[in-house]
């Protein structure tokens, strides 16, 4: 397939899972929110011509306060639906750009993972998502909650983000948002999606390991 350049637009959403998902987005990493570092960590790409973030309404506030500084390729968006963050943004959206929808929590998805995303849309293919497979072992258990066997994870994936789109499949997800049919790449261990204590541990020696870097 060919590879033909295409300008890149991302929508970040903070409420995927569970409705606690916006004040997860807000908490401090290394002094800032998972969010700021999210957007920053988008930004630093040269080719990423806009950032939209869905931002549910009762907290947009915090989220603008968490962004300043980066409004200038940033959109902030009161509302949590992907379909109203499109809608506010379409007539700003001109061709056919690759789309990207990441996940706030997933504040430091190295940049090259996002590159390989977009990159397989332009590539030719509509719908990609990155994944890394599956390293622990999955047990299948009946309604007594007794164990009946074990799935084999030869196949199984752990789906991460960004997704990568083309308009079309863009908006077909954005109707009806389900994985079927994308095509993977390889993610990467440190795109977790940070919602633990646990998990904020690592993703503050992620951000002192990338301050240390900067200073060599």
């Amino acid at each position: 397939m060919s590879t033909v350049h295409m300008s890149t637009i991302v929508f970040v959403t903070a409420v995927r899972h569970h409705a606690s998902d916006a004040e997860l987005a807000l908490a401090p990493v290394n002094g800032e929110a998972l969010l700021t570092h999210t957007v920053r960590g988008l930004l630093a790409l040269p080719d990423l011509d806009l950032v939209v973030v869905a931002a549910p309404e009762r907290c947009a506030h915090l989220f603008s306060a968490a962004l300043t500084g980066l409004e200038e390729r940033c959109r902030i968006v009161p509302g949590s639906s992907l379909k109203h963050a499109f809608d506010t943004v379409e007539k700003e959206i001109a061709g056919n750009p690759v789309f990207l929808v990441h996940d706030a929590l997933r504040a430091f998805t190295p940049a090259d993972t996002v590159r390989t995303v977009a990159d397989a849309v332009r590539a030719g293919f509509p719908f990609v998502v990155p994944v890394l497979p599956m390293a622990d072992t999955v047990k299948v258990t009946d309604a007594a909650k007794v164990i009946t066997g074990t799935e084999d994870r030869a196949h199984l994936r752990t789906a991460q983000t960004p997704l990568g789109f083309t308009r079309e499949t863009f908006l077909s997800y954005v109707d009806k948002p389900s994985l079927d049919g994308a095509h993977t790449v390889a993610g990467h261990p440190d795109a977790m999606r940070v919602t633990t204590s646990f998990e904020l541990k690592l993703a503050e020696a992620i951000a002192v390991a990338g301050e240390e870097e900067e200073t060599l």
